[in-house]
């Protein structure tokens, strides 16, 4: 009959080494093992049943072990519904007050985004506030702006179908499409949603990101497609959402322990 002290002996292990790769970011297994103080091969079976659960991840055998898709949506979960509310309430008041437009705080949800929160804009004409809304990330600018910060296979895991949701004529239709386009908002640090979710709507998002730069949640601008008609007015929102997103960012790191 297994020991339990033995048994309880692993699950702190393993506990350990969550917080350590959800800390620092990519851990060796070296650095695991003489962290937990036990042989090379005991941190391996550790690691490699986190692995297994999609807590961690490695890119290739024998590269150090960084926080996986499971670890990821846990931090959603756990800071995108509760504490970033709270934190990004001000940034989105704020957005709203600079723009007149409707700023969204967006969390994903394996290949869509939630909206957790919205600030309405103050116009007449209006995108109506979308809290509890689920959405596919791929045809919005906050989900946009998350999947293109994601690792390879954590975005593999949000997106395992092979046909990409088509909700309207604009939008992506492939996924060749999709990449050059989360390239392009690597390079530009915020992505663009031209009626791709809805005719008439458009949207710039920017994504958030914890203090180990995980990607956490998204900010993002909706207005009506005749509001951004052109890349001038686009780079105005873009400017406004990226002082926002620097602004959360800074309530984050003061939040911290």
């Amino acid at each position: 009959m297994p020991n339990p002290i033995n048994r309880l002996s692993s699950v702190d292990n393993a506990l350990h080494l969550l917080k350590l790769v959800a800390e620092r970011g990519p851990v060796r297994l070296s650095d695991a093992a003489d962290s937990l103080g036990v042989a090379r091969s005991t941190a391996h079976r550790l690691l490699s049943s986190l692995m297994h659960h999609g807590f961690v991840v490695q890119d290739r055998p024998n590269t150090p072990y960084r926080p996986g898709p499971v670890l990821a949506e846990l931090g959603f979960a756990v800071i995108g519904r509760i504490d970033l509310r709270t934190v990004a309430r001000p940034a989105l008041e704020a957005l709203r007050e600079a723009t007149h437009e409707t700023a969204s705080l967006l969390v994903l949800e394996r290949g869509c985004v939630r909206f957790i929160d919205c600030v309405e804009g103050r116009r007449t004409v209006r995108v109506g506030s979308r809290t509890g809304v689920l959405l596919p990330a791929t045809c919005t600018a906050g989900g946009k702006s998350i999947l293109a910060a994601l690792p390879a296979e954590q975005l593999a895991h949000h997106l395992p179908d092979l046909v990409l949701p088509t909700p309207t004529p604009h939008s992506l239709r492939t996924f060749d499409e999709l990449g050059a386009e989360l390239e392009e908002i690597r390079r530009r640090g915020y992505a663009i949603n031209r009626e791709q979710a809805e005719i008439g709507i458009s949207a710039v998002g920017a994504c958030l990101r914890d203090r180990i730069g995980t990607p956490i949640a998204a900010l993002n601008i909706a207005v009506p497609s005749t509001r951004m008609p052109d890349d001038a007015a686009e780079r105005r929102f873009a400017d406004e959402l990226l002082a926002a997103v620097e602004d959360v960012h800074r309530l984050i790191e003061q939040s911290g322990p």
